[in-house]
């Protein structure tokens, strides 16, 4: 049963059963959870939702990847939508800025490329040079950070590949800039503007490592960073050299997530708040995940062995067991452990993964 309260500013989804189940729908969190509690909790000023309609899902899952709500538990939302209202700003800002401007920079997270985007972006800044940086390259599966690069080349954009935190790679940005801009330098230089300064505007949605790129970029502090969203909350001019300068927006999400899993992998890097989030239920999935894909990393970490049949959860216990973690009764204290594995996880102490795969044949 699902008792379904709307209103204005507030949606709440309430399950009468509480198992694993869903933990995203479209872009809110599903699981007893207000998105006014979301709206506080990422420090967002104001909250928009629109629901169209909501009807329970059957067997079939919301969508067919890795992260997708499946089973008893999805919730199916035909449409909803949230919007932040310092992210309409933000909207306003990029358009409103775009002339003023010779090429935009994207930030992205290498681990999950595609889910790191804000869709809108093509549509705000069209007409601009294009630049894509690859940021946390050291704790992305280094073959599949090849594959998304050669992606976006063939997309038209310039690419490089950074881990903005150590400095690795930023070196290159100065030089990507002017090679990207070659032919607007000498229309400058042909009309006797030599020197002139190229300023590049910079998106990236919130915790993407945006702020640390530019700090390591500019040699400076202008930009505040820190390891969590939301950081950065009106535009910057930060110089890089006497004819080179960043403007540094508010990072940027997007009205809907079309696909559950974008919001499931945005939660398992850290781009969404854990204290909004179902932290045994994401834990859960990231090790389902890796237990495909990644099974040695995940026996060499934490001295178990990945059977055929072990879901999330079974791997769950298994290493909160290993690790020591229990409780009254001999039982896993499966949270304590869930934590732990997500701290792991994004600290890169577990491996370097990539969670989602280039376009099928749009990949060199």
């Amino acid at each position: 049963m699902v008792a379904v309260i709307a209103h204005e500013e507030h949606l709440a989804l309430r399950h009468g059963k509480r198992e694993h189940g869903a933990l995203f729908a479209i872009g809110v969190v599903v699981d007893v959870v207000l998105v006014q509690k979301l709206a506080v909790h990422i420090d967002l000023p104001q909250v928009k939702v629109d629901v169209h309609g909501l009807s329970r899902g059957g067997d079939d899952a919301l969508d067919d990847g890795p992260f997708a709500v499946k089973g008893d538990e999805q919730m199916q939302l035909d449409s909803l939508s949230w919007f932040p209202g310092h992210m309409t700003k933000t909207r306003r800002m990029i358009t409103a800025e775009l002339g003023n401007v010779d090429a935009v920079c994207e930030i992205l997270d290498a681990r999950i490329p595609m889910s790191s985007r804000n869709p809108d972006v093509d549509e705000l800044t069209a007409g601009k040079p294009r630049l894509i940086v690859l940021n946390r390259v050291d704790q992305a599966d280094p073959e599949m950070t090849k594959k998304w690069a050669a992606y976006f080349r063939s997309l038209g954009y310039a690419v490089i590949e950074t881990d903005a935190k150590q400095g690795g790679g930023v070196k290159q940005f100065s030089s990507a800039v002017r090679t990207l801009l070659r032919e607007k330098i000498a229309s400058y230089e042909a009309k006797g503007q030599i020197g002139r300064v190229l300023r590049v505007m910079v998106l990236g949605i919130p915790n993407v490592g945006k702020s640390t790129f530019i700090n390591k970029v500019s040699g400076r502090k202008s930009a505040k960073a820190e390891d969590r969203p939301g950081v950065t909350r009106t535009k910057q001019w930060v110089p890089v050299d006497k004819t080179l300068e960043l403007l540094d927006t508010p990072g940027i999400l997007w009205p809907k997530f079309e696909d559950s899993s974008v919001g499931v992998r945005l939660a398992f890097t850290g781009a969404i708040r854990d204290e909004v989030i179902d932290i045994e239920e994401l834990a859960m999935r990231l090790m389902d995940y890796l237990g495909k894909n990644y099974p040695k990393a995940i026996e060499e970490r934490y001295k178990l062995t990945v059977a055929e049949e072990d879901d999330g959860y079974a791997l769950l216990e298994k290493a909160g067991r290993k690790r020591g973690f229990l409780i009254s009764g001999g039982e896993v204290d499966t949270e304590r452990m869930s934590r732990i594995l997500l701290d792991e996880f994004r600290g890169g102490k577990l491996g370097r993964f990539t969670l989602e795969l280039p376009p099928e044949g749009e990949s060199a």
